[in-house]
């Protein structure tokens, strides 16, 4: 239910100035109006001249940090900071979250939270490792889930925080393809939310069940405004306006391949999926010979198999540079918490698509690019997948598939028809 602005950001201040603070960000921008930051980012040290506020701003060119004295010094600088039109906060004391975003009335949805975060002196210089989402978050509670797999949903995060531009602020659309019981898509959420981005995600899952079980816990945490889910195929459900960043955690075989086709024909910015297993070129392998000199590869039934995975994400990667991303195969998270640990992360960077080509993503889909999306992402079309460009990845991978005589999902799907660049 929105509230009083002026009687949030008073809430706001209280928490900021409180001892039991531990972080504070804010970021994004009220309606017609731009604060002269793009982000500030709150926590308290400690000196060896006593304990700060230590406050890191970025007016998007450069960073600047200053550590302010409790007391008068402190107070003015949280007042300065909270007289800037920012459209959202998220502040995190050891017993409380706060989530704030201005409406576009001007009023403030909150959000707040229990936690029980451990009490700590302020931070010195030997920090400890810090978590993408605190232990203690009361998210985990509702959301559940094993410890094998909050390491995994963490370790996704933290390769989304390294894809994501540090200063990218604004609205962010996000859609988690194959969401299951959604660990990814609420923890996605809240990390993406305490960066200061104004958030709007949705779950995808085939089961109509998964989707009532998820919308229920999305309004026990007073998300449902925000965070919302659909009942459907990965390549059939519908989701508008298309996403700037899509998701996909350990879809089944094909699925990810769906993922994929998906992303590219929304031309999200952003790709991240870990495919989980491989058996559609590991059938086609069986039945094809296997070219010269690479017989030993595929004599061995385990051996194959294994192969067969590399081969698959190998095109993946090559497909998806072909259409203008810049695509990469990293491990995420170590072996022993999950074998399928690999991850495609793919920024859209439009090298060796033809201008005007594919123009079906996200900001074609609202007409305009999000604010904060949109400078990223113009940043992003100046980026080349290095050497001679889209020409060159597409003569590498129709390479490969000639030689091994396969035909993969992703390119059945794309139909295989990369837009060539302008003049040839």
């Amino acid at each position: 239910m929105p509230e009083s602005l002026d009687a949030a950001l008073t809430e706001v201040r209280a928490l900021l100035l409180d001892p039991a603070l531990t972080r504070a960000v804010a970021a994004g921008r009220r309606r017609g109006q731009r604060p002269s930051l793009v982000r500030a980012e709150l926590r308290p040290v400690a000196l060896k001249s006593g304990p700060r506020l230590q406050i890191s701003t970025s007016d998007g060119v450069r960073p600047y940090t200053r550590n302010v004295s409790p007391g008068a010094e402190a107070d003015a600088a949280v007042d300065a900071l909270l007289a800037e039109p920012f459209g959202n906060w998220h502040v995190e004391t050891t017993g409380a979250t706060l989530q704030l975003r201005v409406t576009k009335s001007g009023e403030a949805q909150v959000h707040r939270a229990a936690a029980s975060r451990p009490v700590t002196g302020p931070e010195g210089h030997d920090r400890v490792k810090e978590y993408l989402l605190d232990p203690g978050d009361p998210i985990f509670a509702a959301i559940g889930g094993n410890a094998a797999k909050r390491r995994q949903v963490d370790a996704f995060l933290r390769a989304l925080a390294a894809t994501l531009p540090d200063d990218l602020t604004g609205r962010l659309r996000v859609v988690d393809l194959g969401c299951g019981n959604a660990y990814l898509t609420f923890a996605a959420y809240r990390y993406l939310t305490g960066r200061g981005l104004d958030v709007e995600l949705v779950g995808v899952d085939v089961r109509e069940d998964q989707r009532q079980r998820n919308t229920e816990l999305a309004t026990r945490l007073g998300w449902a405004d925000r965070v919302s889910f659909v009942a459907g195929t990965i390549a059939d459900a519908v989701v508008e306006p298309a996403p700037d960043l899509v998701l996909a955690l350990h879809a089944c075989d094909t699925a990810t391949d769906e993922a994929l086709a998906r992303a590219v024909r929304w031309d999200a910015r952003w790709i991240l999926a870990a495919p989980c297993c491989h058996h559609d070129l590991a059938a086609q392998l069986r039945t094809r010979p296997t070219p010269a000199p690479y017989e030993l590869l595929t004599r061995q039934g385990i051996l194959r198999e294994r192969f067969a995975d590399v081969l698959t994400d190998a095109l993946r990667a090559g497909l998806l540079r072909a259409h203008g991303y810049r695509a990469e195969v990293v491990e995420f998270v170590d072996s022993r918490h999950t074998p399928r640990n690999l991850l495609i992360r793919a920024r859209r960077t439009g090298a060796g698509v033809a201008t005007g080509a594919n123009s079906t993503g996200a900001g074609a889909a609202t007409g305009v690019n999000s604010p904060g999306v949109g400078a990223a992402a113009g940043a992003d079309r100046t980026a080349s997948d290095g050497g001679t460009g889209g020409e060159q990845q597409r003569a590498e991978y129709q390479q490969l598939v000639d030689q091994w005589q396969v035909t993969p999902r992703l390119s059945t799907l794309l139909d295989d028809r990369p837009t060539p660049p302008d003049g040839v």
